[in-house]
């Protein structure tokens, strides 16, 4: 067993939005980071998201203003660091008599303007279903108003990876594929005992502070030696969503309320399909064997289809997936009320601090990174130094406005002819400015090497193990990318056979253009 000599200032556990949020917001400040994780970055909860950067309107039904709040304002700041992955997105919400009153609506409507420091994003207007376009995807004259307002989409699993990615380029070590196996300290010093998953191979590394950012196996990660009794209590909710075929032709999302108090999103996704979800429900079992049921699969139909003309049926699903979320458990009687904020358990078993983190959601994942960081600040070497940089420093090819990818997508084609406007829209908002660094001095399709289908070549597909610690075609076609939905079983069999046989080195040089 190999021990690292020098003793890290933080060691994370877990690579979700939360884990690679802190390694790159304490790099940033000056200390020396290591994060590992079992599985790949995002592959728990963070990539099974409803890809959203939202306030949260329902939450105000919970009383929740401080989340509601924190959320609105952490919209516009991470749509400036990471203009790429994110966008603005205006969300329909049909009034349906019977359920929330209008006047109910349009309160919670002007607190979601106007407590959260909105200054790009559209406000709210009411619409006349009868003559609006978004009134002709719904059923004839069942609606006939409804609010439109703003919140975001955001690649989820992108922005994990993106965070992933600037902490490295800063010097914090991410080992993927890496399971912290025990964790004990001595001395006021944290050893945390680890197992390549893919090799076996056994090592261990030193820390002065630790961070429990397992996400649904926060608990789990505590039974290995930690010396915790944990007082909180991790409450897993599973949400499912399902994809289709594109639903209607214009750009603009629906917020459907539902009998039961719930509601559901529909959301064009990745150009030709429509994403529909989520569901709230309890989970009891491994949060990584979670699948959608087809129970609520039927649920999502039922739902869509109470306002749609074309009724949504199963067999139209092309995709599904389904996450686990470690909220913390406040006691609330429905999977629905569960809180969604975050809760800190700071524990310090013989003087070294161990961090636990329960709960949180993609948007407010910057803030919950800065707050962690202010309750290690007594343990820390830097803990102030550089305070509040992650929410002006662009994450990796961000840095751009937020108006500026429709230009870039131009960029790319006039640099590269003989790209299809497809596949420079896709490389511009996966990759940003860094598109220009993957395609480096390529001039022609040909330069790109093999094609495995659905725009992805061999030379994103060197970029990405490189760069981004891809290790299987699952991670490339369903978190680096959502190529999966366009690819056949047989095309992503060849890409892992492609891998399998090609020697590419983790390293973390870019194929053309230097330092990543």
């Amino acid at each position: 067993m190999r021990l690292l000599e020098r003793i890290f200032d933080l060691a994370i556990i877990g690579g979700g939005v939360n884990g690679c949020g802190i390694a790159r917001d304490a790099v940033g400040r000056g200390n020396t980071v290591f994060l590992c994780e079992m599985n790949d970055l995002a592959s728990g909860t963070s990539s099974w998201s409803t890809k959203l950067v939202h306030g949260g309107l329902r939450y105000l039904e919970y009383y929740e203003f401080r989340l509601v709040r924190e959320a609105l304002i952490e919209r516009e700041i991470l749509w400036g660091v990471a203009p790429h992955i994110i966008r603005p997105l205006r969300f329909v919400l049909p009034h349906h008599a019977g359920l929330r009153p209008a006047w109910l609506l349009r309160l919670g409507l002007f607190l979601y303007d106007h407590i959260g420091g909105r200054h790009l994003l559209p406000a709210t207007r009411s619409v006349d279903l009868t003559k609006d376009e978004v009134g002709r995807p719904l059923i004839p004259n069942r609606y006939s108003r409804a609010f439109e307002y703003s919140d975001c989409f955001v690649d989820d699993a992108r922005l994990v990876v993106l965070n992933a990615r600037d902490a490295a380029d800063k010097g914090a070590e991410i080992r993927t594929r890496t399971r912290a196996a025990e964790i004990r300290q001595s001395d006021g010093v944290w050893t945390v005992s680890m197992v390549d998953t893919i090799t076996g191979a056994r090592s261990m590394i030193r820390a002065r502070a630790l961070v429990n950012a397992g996400g649904p196996w926060v608990e789990d990660v505590l039974g290995r030696g930690a010396g915790v009794n944990a007082r909180a209590k991790v409450r897993l909710v599973q949400g499912s969503h399902i994809v289709v075929k594109k639903l209607y032709g214009h750009d603009r999302a629906y917020m459907f309320q539902n009998a039961d108090g719930r509601i559901i999103f529909v959301i064009p996704y990745q150009d030709d399909f429509t994403l529909i979800g989520t569901t709230d429900r309890d989970y009891d079992g491994d949060p990584a064997k979670v699948k959608a049921t087809p129970e609520e699969i039927q649920y999502l139909c039922t739902a869509a289809s109470e306002y749609l003309a074309k009724p949504v049926t199963p067999d139209e699903v092309v995709w599904t997936y389904s996450g686990v979320r470690p909220l913390y458990d406040d006691g609330a009687s429905e999977a629905k009320a569960a809180t969604r904020d975050y809760v800190f358990e700071l524990d310090t078993p013989g003087g070294a601090p161990l961090l636990s983190i329960y709960g949180g959601k993609i948007t407010t994942y910057r803030r919950l990174a800065e707050e962690a960081l202010e309750r290690l600040a007594p343990y820390l070497r830097s803990a102030k130094a550089r305070e509040g940089w992650t929410g002006k420093w662009p994450l990796p090819g961000g840095d751009m406005d937020v108006s500026a990818v429709d230009a870039l997508i131009a960029d790319l084609q006039r640099g590269y002819p003989f790209l299809s406007v497809e596949h420079a829209r896709r490389l511009a908002r996966a990759y940003g400015t860094r598109a220009i660094k993957l395609l480096g001095d390529a001039k022609s399709a040909a330069d790109l090497g093999q094609s495995f289908g659905a725009t992805l070549t061999e030379r994103e597909v060197r970029y990405l193990l490189n760069n981004e610690w891809a290790v299987t075609a699952e991670d490339i076609v369903w978190r680096r990318s959502k190529l999966g939905l366009r690819l056949s079983a047989d095309q992503i069999a060849a890409l892992d056979d492609w891998i399998a046989s090609h020697a590419v080195s983790q390293s973390p040089l870019l194929e053309a253009g230097g330092r990543s």
